[in-house]
């Protein structure tokens, strides 16, 4: 159904922004590291490839 998601793209959609807060702070806290952007990036993508297919 358009517009609708299901948990699983839900739950995705919280580690992703989870993820992006640990990052953070992790960066303000310690200082970047690039590995970490990477995953989150990684992270990011995978959940927009479940938003797009509809995660079917």
């Amino acid at each position: 159904m358009p517009g609708s998601t299901d948990s699983s793209t839900k739950t995705m959609g919280v580690l992703t922004v989870g993820g992006l807060v640990a990052v953070t702070a992790y960066t303000v806290a310690l200082g970047s590291n690039g590995w970490l952007w990477f995953g989150w990036v990684v992270l990011g993508l995978i959940t927009l490839g479940m938003v797009a297919t509809g995660s079917t």
